[in-house]
């Protein structure tokens, strides 16, 4: 890729990249099918991958790639995670004072690869990593993108990582998977068995060839099915960014008691994290409201998705609606409760002449947890429109159907 191509990228990234395909005659010189592949990875790492964008030569691979690719702030998450463990084991004797040996079985555009391997890392770290790729062109784009990033400690090897990992004579530190999660007609699948490689049959192999093993799971994984179904798991991790649950990392290999699940939720440059056990959850004992207080909680998607729901009342000092409605109040204001804080200002019936009583611009979000009706089905019967301050929280409180008006607070 010459400076020429780079600039001409950069000068058409805002432009349809449908119209510069038919009209590629134009440029003559151009590889515009390269040209358009790069313009579409540019936009895409603008919310996906922002720090790619100060590295002029990195180049996006297909669309399918980026698509599957982890997000640059997931990513950096799994590195922190990581690498935090290597020192802590070290500092405990449990690891001689070397560098951090990881084998990354499914490189892909190799954005976990680049992260695990130190960039965008605070400070220097020895760490050497090896990616492992069977499609070639792939191999080559995390060669020069290594190279464009000074990742020296970036070792490319193009093909089958399985017949690779049984080949090589060490123990790594860490293995790192994170299976193809489509079928052979493209659909998205979740389940471990219905992924590409199948960890499940080979996971004697792999924690053989590593220490640890961290597999990432989708986010609609069922995580106590799949806990099942691995062994030796020391650690579950639940990430969500932006109260979006975005990926379950599961770390095999170091198994001392029940799985601790660490639920994290990364927003606004910060991370609040709440870890917990299974056995904490059975033991914990939930207190239940009889009403409305004057503060309503949501947990945020990480929680939501692990599900310590009686926990959350007993450490948070919050009263859960219903047994299965995962939803919490209080009178007193509990600031630093994971998620979302609402102020309830007034129970309404859910209907549309009531609403407009206390919403005439039509405007507000509308919420429904544990609620006989969906919530784009609720917003359509009561005429509102998406935006406003203000929420309709429709929900179940005890065995009674129910709903508010509130305005979120923090």
């Amino acid at each position: 890729m010459n400076k020429a191509f780079i600039d001409f990228v950069k000068t058409h990234e805002n432009e349809d990249t449908a119209r510069l395909l038919l009209s590629a005659g134009r440029y003559s010189g151009v590889d515009m099918t390269a040209a358009v592949q790069q313009i579409e990875g540019r936009r895409t790492a603008r919310e996906k991958w922002p720090g790619l964008l100060e590295c002029e030569g990195f180049l996006y691979p297909p669309r399918l790639n980026r698509e599957q690719a982890s997000s640059e702030i997931t990513a950096l998450r799994k590195a922190d995670i990581c690498h935090l463990r290597f020192s802590f084991l070290q500092l405990h004797g449990k690891e001689e004072g070397r560098p951090f040996r990881i084998a990354d079985l499914t490189g892909g555009m190799g954005i976990d690869t680049f992260a695990l391997a130190g960039w965008k890392a605070e400070e220097p770290m020895e760490v050497e990593v090896d990616y492992v790729e069977q499609d070639p062109e792939l191999c080559e784009l995390a060669r020069s993108n290594a190279k464009t990033l000074g990742l020296s400690n970036v070792h490319v090897h193009c093909g089958d990582s399985l017949k690779w990992l049984k080949k090589q004579d060490r123990r790594f530190d860490l293995i790192f998977v994170d299976p193809a999660r489509r079928d052979k007609q493209g659909r998205k699948v979740a389940a471990f068995e219905d992924c590409t490689p199948d960890i499940l049959a080979h996971q004697d192999l792999l924690l053989s060839k590593g220490k640890e093993l961290l597999v990432k799971a989708s986010p609609m994984i069922d995580i106590s099915l799949a806990a099942s179904q691995l062994r030796d798991i020391s650690d579950i991790y639940v990430i969500a960014v932006q109260g979006e649950c975005k990926e379950v990392l599961f770390l095999c290999g170091r198994a001392d008691g029940e799985p601790f699940i660490h639920c994290d939720h990364l927003h606004h440059g910060e991370v609040d994290t709440f870890a917990f056990t299974r056995e904490d959850e059975v033991r914990a004992q939930a207190t239940y409201a009889s009403e409305m207080g004057k503060y309503l909680y949501e947990p945020n998607a990480a929680l939501m998705k692990a599900g310590p729901f009686k926990m959350l009342s007993q450490t948070e000092r919050v009263d859960k609606l219903s047994r299965n409605t995962h939803l919490y109040t209080s009178d007193s204001l509990f600031q630093h409760f994971p998620g979302r804080i609402f102020s309830v200002l007034v129970e309404i019936k859910p209907t549309r002449k009531e609403v407009q009583k206390w919403i005439p611009d039509g405007r507000a979000h509308v919420v429904a947890r544990n609620y006989p009706v969906a919530a784009a089905e609720l917003q359509k019967q009561l005429g509102l429109k998406e935006g406003g301050d203000l929420f309709v929280i429709a929900t179940t409180l005890g065995t009674r159907p129910c709903a508010f008006i509130a305005e979120r607070i923090n």
